[in-house]
């Protein structure tokens, strides 16, 4: 670390302080922020959780007053759009509230959120009072032995109910992702499309990525995105591609006869790097540029620290874990090293 907090990048990295955006030295421009406000979560995912994961002590994450001055130096330079995640973030007590400070903040113009829908029925009213945007909403499986395999919990009931309050409460085009596991989620490719499309939702599918916490990832369990449109098309009828308003946007949507959308978000077997817009702030107040990053940028530790200046150095320790960004995550090629964290303790 050097005195600024931030983790000393190669030489020739270290970007100029007086600049007014968030630019890598490959040209991609930043203006999306991952938030993760929690590790704990509901269910323990093969593909995020261990049964037995160990958590930050509440000391060590962010407080909501650390989280809003975090975003607020972010929008500064440029951070136009906030993802609120997890570990499941409707675990953080109070969170409209959290939700509310960063609609407020000069330069966000969207805040969206990310959850597995167990807690949403009771929470939903809520965060749309909060003036929440926009929902996605984690689904992998619409049987309950499916759901149960995947998740290692019961729920499914739960997070069904949560999408329908979601959508009572006022919220549209509430977003469905979908975990692709080869030998587990084929069969549930056309009910997932079938319901999204009858109750509005934009259903998209990720591919399986080696995150999980169990080291148990391979590149065999990977069902792409081209597979499961095959899927699709051979029940449902023919997918055309559909333009996106969002470049920066990780999915890649198609489009059903009957307009409906469905998304595919491809990072192991197309990646979508080149277009990259994001950086990722942990629970902890580690500042991330990339999911598959083995560097962390000590957000908190300045924070803490507190001083002069305070939102100079931090926004030096922004452009520092941009310019020190690589071109792609690496997965498949050689030399590929796994971050140390899996995905509920980074934020999806």
């Amino acid at each position: 670390m050097n005195d600024t907090g931030s983790a000393t990048p190669p030489p020739g990295l270290a970007t100029p302080f007086r600049v007014d955006r968030l630019v890598d030295r490959f040209g991609r421009v930043h203006t999306d922020l991952r938030v993760s406000v929690t590790d704990r979560c509901t269910l323990r995912c093969t593909y995020c959780m261990p049964l037995d994961a160990a958590f930050k002590p509440r000391g060590e994450l962010l407080t909501f007053d650390e989280f809003v001055r975090v975003v607020a130096v972010a929008a500064g330079l440029g951070i136009r759009s906030v993802r609120v995640t997890g570990g499941e973030p409707l675990l953080r007590p109070g969170l409209p509230e959290l939700i509310a400070r960063l609609v407020a903040l000069p330069g966000i113009g969207e805040v969206a959120l990310t959850t597995n829908g167990l807690l949403l029925e009771s929470q939903a009213a809520g965060l749309r009072a909060a003036g929440l945007h926009r929902l996605n909403v984690s689904l992998d499986a619409l049987d309950d032995e499916t759901f149960r395999r995947i998740a290692r919990a019961d729920g499914l009931d739960r997070v069904l109910a949560g999408l329908g309050a979601a959508r009572e409460a006022g919220f549209t085009g509430i977003r469905v992702n979908a975990v692709s596991i080869r030998g587990i989620t084929e069969a549930q490719a056309v009910p997932l499309a079938r319901f999204c499309s009858r109750e509005g939702f934009h259903l998209r599918f990720i591919e399986f990525m080696p995150l999980d916490a169990e080291s148990a990832w391979s590149g065999a369990q990977v069902l792409t995105g081209q597979e499961v449109r095959r899927i699709l098309e051979a029940d449902l009828g023919p997918l055309e591609p559909a333009p996106s308003a969002d470049p920066g946007q990780p999915a890649v949507d198609w489009r059903f006869a009957d307009g409906s959308l469905v998304g595919f978000i491809d990072p192991v077997s197309h990646p979508f790097c080149d277009r990259c817009d994001r950086l990722r702030l942990t629970a902890d107040g580690q500042l991330r540029n990339c999911l598959f990053s083995t560097s962390e940028w000590d957000a908190r530790a300045l924070l803490r620290a507190g001083g002069e200046n305070l939102d100079d150095r931090l926004s030096r320790l922004l452009l520092d874990c941009t310019a020190a960004k690589h071109a792609a995550h690496g997965i498949g090629a050689p030399g590929f090293e796994r971050p140390a964290r899996a995905m509920y303790q980074i934020g999806g």
